[in-house]
């Protein structure tokens, strides 16, 4: 297995990681990634297979558990209820009631709401040259979370202040300032959501919120604890990655000369996920010893998929490449896949094959301003800003 050398906050990989992906490629199936000193996989068959295995998952076993320092027990406390990070029976329990309130019709019946809310935050675009990612990306999946959850609209600054507080924990180098700002923003989402859910349970409505505390299996509800954990999972991961994907998107769309409409948007959102994903890496541990094309993963070994990577492998698509927004539909890494797919994939499909159709119907004209660049966010994968001009 070869070793290679690439550090994830150089300016150069920040703004195009896939030139070190394609040369980790021509190194076989894994390769030792030095600057994380960790395995990791680019090849879509691996990736996909370790998503899949039960002999892989999230959860660090136990005899490896890490000490958490006295600063950071805020926050993995509130990690410690995440579905995000477990593995059955935990998980099965979780997942499970979490659907039983995140379902299908609710999340279809917000398409009205995200096409009012599109024209909405267009309506209210500057004139001239304006940040799309700040008045369109970061408002709609935010406002949109927020009132499925049911908390205030006028909170979605705060949540997403937050949010980006605590995802800074996931970031390669990350400092200590990093780490006091993500335990902040826990607490202070924590003492919000728990005087929110304790006023549910008083007064019930028809959100997310009353339907997490109302959802029951076998005799089992969440506690409260878990309730918190899974509303700040939900809202980070349900609008985290939305934001990049709209940046990522429309700057591709724009770049390639292609548009997207009502009856493109299927296929045009999935190229638009495989293309450029706002989630670069995911890690799983092994659980016992197990050989993956032929390289052998002893129990407690991690691993790192590479979902942008393994997204753009030649053993899958054709010319990988290149954005082809009229591809044939076919799985892509970028929501995982097994146990752990992402709960909050169909929310996130719907906001984008609606909001954005919208958005270059409205601006048939939109046009970049400069080159957009990239943010230094490793293992995510997102745009400072996106200068536009309708």
């Amino acid at each position: 297995m070869q070793t290679l050398h690439q550090s994830p906050t150089d300016p150069g990989f920040v703004q195009n990681p896939y030139s070190f992906y394609e040369t980790a490629r021509q190194s076989g199936p894994f390769f030792h990634w030095a600057d994380y000193g960790l395995t990791c996989t680019g090849n879509w068959a691996a990736v996909s297979a370790i998503f899949r295995d039960r002999r892989f998952g999230r959860e660090v076993p136990s005899e490896l558990a890490p000490v958490i320092p006295d600063h950071l027990r805020p926050f993995y406390a509130v990690e410690a209820h995440s579905m995000l990070e477990l593995e059955p029976p935990r998980h099965t329990r979780l997942r499970s009631l979490v659907l039983r309130a995140f379902t299908t019709r609710r999340i279809n019946a917000l398409q009205p709401e995200i096409t009012a809310l599109s024209h909405q935050l267009i309506d209210a675009f500057p004139p001239g040259e304006f940040d799309l990612l700040k008045h369109f990306g970061q408002k709609l999946p935010v406002i949109i979370i927020a009132r499925l959850l049911g908390v205030p609209e006028a909170m979605s600054d705060d949540l997403l202040r937050w949010s980006n507080a605590m995802v800074g924990m996931y970031m390669a180098g990350r400092t200590r300032e990093t780490e006091d700002r993500a335990v902040a923003a826990t607490e202070a989402f924590v003492a919000f959501l728990r005087k929110y859910v304790d006023a549910r349970r008083n007064d019930p409505r028809d959100d997310l919120i009353t339907e997490l505390i109302a959802a029951e299996e076998a005799g089992e509800k969440l506690t409260t604890d878990e309730l918190i954990t899974t509303c700040i999972l939900l809202l980070n991961a349900g609008h985290e990655a939305t934001v990049h994907t709209i940046g990522n998107g429309v700057k591709t769309l724009l770049q390639t000369g292609h548009g997207i409409t009502v009856d493109t948007a299927e296929t045009t959102v999935e190229e638009i996920l495989r293309f450029d994903p706002a989630l670069h890496m995911f890690t799983r541990y092994a659980y016992e010893d197990i050989e993956v094309m032929g390289h052998t993963f002893h129990r407690g070994d991690q691993v790192g998929l590479l979902l942008a990577a393994a997204n753009r492998d030649p053993g899958q698509w054709d010319v990988p490449a290149q954005f082809q927004p009229n591809r044939a539909v076919k799985a892509n890494a970028s929501f995982g896949a097994g146990l752990h797919f992402c709960v909050g994939a169909p929310l996130a499909r719907l906001e984008l094959a609606t909001a954005l159709p919208i958005l270059f119907n409205r601006l048939p004209g939109l046009k970049l301003v400069g080159k957009p660049q990239y943010g230094d966010v490793y293992h995510f994968h997102g745009l400072t800003q996106l200068m536009v001009q309708g």
